[in-house]
C-alpha cells in the first residue's frame, strides 16, 4: 500500500510517501513545502494546498495520513496550524483518498518506541526503517515519513487482530 504522510506546519509542511506491506516499507519520496514568508496567509494556504495536490499526483498514494494538532504556543498559532491541517485534509479528500490522523505521541511511540522521542531520534529511526543511507532532512520531512510509518504499523496490527 502506498501511504502519504503529511506533517502540517505554517512555515514548513513536510510530506513523505512510502510503500508498505506492514512488515517492510520503502521510501517513495519526501520533501517539504515552504511558502514564501512575505506571502499573505491565505496565499500561503493556497501554496501548501497546491503543493500537496502535486505530491498526491506524483506519488499516487492510496491513503493520506496527517498529524493531528496537539500543541501551539498561542491561540493564533493554533488557529493558523488548524488552517494548514484543513487544506492538507482537503487535498486528500478532493482526490477521493481515505484520510487518517495520528497524534505526535502516537507516531513517536509507533516508530521510535518512546512517545517523547526527540527530532533526531525520529530521524534516525525513520532512516533505519526505510533503509536510508542518512536520516531524512529536514525534520519536517522525517516527521511526515514517521506519520506514514505509524499508519503502516497500525494497519498491520489491525489486520492481525481482525484475523
Amino acid at each position: 500500500m502506498r501511504i502519504l504522510g503529511i506533517d502540517p506546519g505554517i512555515k514548513t509542511t513536510g510530506f513523505g510517501a512510502i510503500d508498505s506491506d506492514g512488515n517492510h516499507s520503502i521510501l517513495v519520496e519526501h520533501g517539504v513545502i515552504c511558502p514564501t514568508p512575505a506571502l499573505p496567509f491565505p496565499e500561503k494556504l493556497m501554496k501548501i494546498h497546491e503543493e500537496i495536490l502535486r505530491a498526491i499526483e506524483r506519488c499516487q498514494p492510496q491513503q493520506v495520513v496527517v498529524e493531528s494538532l496537539f500543541y501551539a504556543n498561542n491561540v493564533k498559532s493554533a488557529l493558523r496550524l488548524g488552517h494548514v491541517r484543513g487544506v492538507s485534509l482537503l487535498a486528500g479528500v478532493e482526490r477521493g483518498l481515505p484520510i487518517f490522523e495520528y497524534a505526535p505521541l502516537e507516531v513517536k511511540q509507533a516508530v521510535v518506541g518512546y512517545g517523547r522521542a526527540d527530532k533526531k531520534q525520529v530521524q534516525k529511526m525513520v532512516a533505519l526503517l526505510l533503509d536510508m543511507d542518512a536520516p531524512p532532512e529536514p525534520h519536517d520531512a522525517a516527521d511526515a515519513l514517521a506519520i506514514a510509518l505509524c499508519h503502516a504499523h497500525r494497519l498491520t496490527f489491525t489486520k492481525k487482530i481482525q484475523g
